[in-house]
C-alpha cells in the first residue's frame, strides 16, 4: 500500500492511495458525492487480488485539501484533474471506476476521448441531471402521502431542515440510497465527509434529491456515441439513479452492458457485495 499527496497545477493537493500489485491493469476509483471522499468505496479493495487499485479524494473533501474558492467546484475541472492524477501515478493505462457523482464525471471525462482508458465502470449514474431530477420527482410521488407532502411542501420553500422533511428524507434514503438496515462504517464516513466540504452543496444541492447547484442542466445524452471504450453501466432495482437512467446510458454507449442488483439501491457494493465483487472483476478481468 502507496499513500501520497499530488500536487496539482493550481497549487493544491490531493490524497491517493495505491493497494495491491497485481498483474492486472489499475483501477482508477472516483467516488460520489461529489464530496463524499473515497471512504464508502473501499470495499473495492478486494479488487487488489487482481490489480493495483487506486483510491483518491477528490479536491475539496476527505484527505484532500479543502479550499475555499468556489470557482474550482465545476465537472470540467474536476475532469481536468482525472489527467493530472493519471499523469502523477503514471496510470498511462488502467481502468475506470465511477460511481454516482464519480460516473457523472466519468461521462464528461470520456467523452473528452482520453488515452490509455481499457475501460470503465459507470455505476449508479446518468448522463443527464434533468433525467435524474425527473426519475427522482417519480419515487418522491411513490413514497407514504405524508412523507411525499413533507418533502414537496417543505422543499418548495427552502425549508430543507424542518424535522418533517429530514423525516421523510430519511425514508426516501432507506428506499433508494442504501437498503441495509444498518449502514456499514465505510459509507458513514462518508456522509460524514460531505459535513465538511463546500463542493455538494456547490455541485449538487442540500440533499441527493434537489439538484440546484451548477451541475442542474448538465446532460451529456446526444454526446454518448463519443465514448469509445467498453463500459459496463451497474445500478440497483431501487436506486435514485436506477434502470432508466441506465438505459438511457446504454442506449448512447455503443460498446456498453448493463447489470441489475435485484435487492440493491445506490450502493449495489455495499448491499449485494458478492455479486458486484464478481462482477467486476469479470469485466476488468475481460478487458485486461
Amino acid at each position: 500500500m502507496t499513500e501520497s499527496l499530488i500536487k496539482l497545477s493550481n497549487g493544491h493537493s490531493v490524497w491517493t492511495k495505491v493497494v495491491g500489485d497485481g498483474p492486472g491493469i489499475p483501477v482508477l476509483l472516483m467516488h460520489g458525492g461529489p464530496g463524499s471522499g473515497h471512504d464508502y468505496l473501499e470495499p473495492l479493495e478486494a479488487l487488489a487480488v487482481d490489480r493495483p487499485v487506486v483510491f483518491y479524494d477528490q479536491l475539496g473533501c476527505g484527505k484532500s485539501d479543502i479550499p475555499d474558492n468556489k470557482s474550482l467546484w465545476t465537472i470540467e475541472r474536476f475532469a481536468d484533474e482525472i489527467d493530472e492524477v493519471r499523469h502523477a501515478l503514471n496510470l498511462d493505462r488502467c481502468h475506470y471506476f465511477g460511481q454516482s457523482w464519480g460516473g457523472w464525471l466519468g461521462v464528461e471525462y470520456l467523452i473528452r476521448k482520453p488515452t490509455g482508458i481499457a475501460s470503465a465502470v459507470l455505476a449508479s449514474t446518468s448522463s443527464s441531471i434533468p433525467q435524474f431530477s425527473a426519475e427522482c420527482d417519480k419515487l418522491i410521488d411513490a413514497l407514504p402521502p405524508e412523507h411525499r407532502r413533507a418533502l414537496q411542501h417543505y422543499g418548495e420553500r427552502g425549508e430543507y431542515g424542518h424535522p418533517d422533511y429530514a423525516a421523510a428524507e430519511e425514508v426516501f434514503y432507506q428506499r433508494h440510497l442504501c437498503r441495509l438496515e444498518q449502514w456499514p462504517d465505510c459509507i458513514m464516513r462518508s456522509i460524514e465527509n460531505l459535513h465538511h466540504t463546500p463542493v455538494y452543496e456547490t455541485i449538487n444541492g442540500p440533499n441527493e434529491f434537489t439538484t440546484i447547484g451548477n451541475l442542474r442542466y448538465w446532460d451529456r445524452t446526444l454526446d454518448l456515441p463519443n465514448i469509445s471504450v467498453p463500459v459496463l453501466i451497474t445500478c440497483g432495482r431501487f436506486d435514485e439513479l436506477g434502470p432508466p437512467c441506465a438505459e438511457t446510458l446504454h442506449a448512447g454507449i455503443k460498446e456498453s452492458t448493463v447489470q441489475i442488483f435485484e435487492e440493491s439501491a445506490h450502493v449495489a457494493h455495499l448491499e449485494e457485495p458478492e455479486k458486484y465483487m464478481a462482477c467486476l472483476r469479470e469485466f476488468f478481468a475481460t478487458h485486461d
